[in-house]
């Protein structure tokens, strides 16, 4: 996927590409014609910082006299990022339907960086069908899926190890998240993240506080040993995120 402007982009054409577009409108028609299914394979997508996650949207549309093609079908950035299909496949179920599964790449580490830290959000996939008689729908706002930025929370480390029961342990962490910008995992600060604990023999993990990143993403706060367990972090994610869970640490009683 490269970055052009938009007069690169050709109808009919399933290349990956990116560029910015203007604000999309709400969705118009005229005539009969609607799109009667949007369908997404995955209606929240993750992206890491190297590997290339896929999407498949389906999207039917219907008139009385026909569709006669469904055009322009491209996922739309909050911030007005384009990314076109890499391939598509169309069917006529009926005389009076079309119906199109598009395939698109999500590469955070394409030639020019296909998507942006700033593009996280809600997507919208976008299309006009076109039916035989000049009717048409253009969807622009209704069909909406989440692409965020994949986060990572480091193994949870709890000290001393043992502990005496009814003393301090102190719990650390730090929550990362991909920037597609440089394609690393940075600190997120500023993030509310709980701190959860399994008593053993439990299966049942509880919240026992919950703590806020410093602006590297780190985490740290003391808690009273009271029980052997595990203690993790877990971390709910945001719009434009992605929710985490770290690897916990046991601690015995000494």
């Amino acid at each position: 996927m490269r970055i052009r402007t938009a007069a690169a982009a050709t109808v009919g054409t399933f290349a990956l590409l990116s560029f910015l577009t203007p604000a999309a409108h709400a969705d118009t028609r005229k005539g009969d014609t609607v799109f009667t299914s949007v369908a997404f394979s995955k209606t929240t997508v993750n992206v890491g910082v190297s590997t290339t996650q896929t999407l498949t949207v389906t999207a039917t549309a219907k008139d009385g006299s026909g569709i006669k093609e469904i055009y322009g079908a491209k996922l739309v950035s909050p911030d007005n990022r384009v990314i076109f299909a890499g391939s598509a496949s169309c069917t006529r179920p009926s005389s009076t339907t079309r119906k199109c599964v598009y395939k698109y790449s999500l590469n955070p580490r394409g030639t020019n960086y296909d998507l942006k830290s700033s593009s996280a959000g809600t997507w919208h996939f976008t299309a006009e069908a076109a039916a035989v008689d000049q009717d048409f729908f253009t969807l622009n706002t209704s069909a909406p899926v989440k692409i965020r930025r994949y986060a990572q929370l480091a193994t949870t480390q709890a000290s001393p190890e043992p502990v005496v029961k009814g003393r301090t342990l102190t719990v650390t962490g730090t929550l990362t998240r991909a920037n597609w910008d440089t394609n690393v995992y940075a600190g997120y600060g500023g993030q509310r993240v709980a701190l959860r604990f399994k008593k053993s023999g439990s299966s049942t993990y509880t919240t026992v506080k919950t703590v806020t990143t410093d602006s590297s993403g780190k985490l740290r706060t003391t808690v009273t040993a009271n029980s052997a367990g595990t203690w993790r972090w877990t971390f709910g994610g945001t719009g434009t995120t992605s929710g985490a869970t770290a690897l916990g640490d046991s601690v015995a009683l000494g």
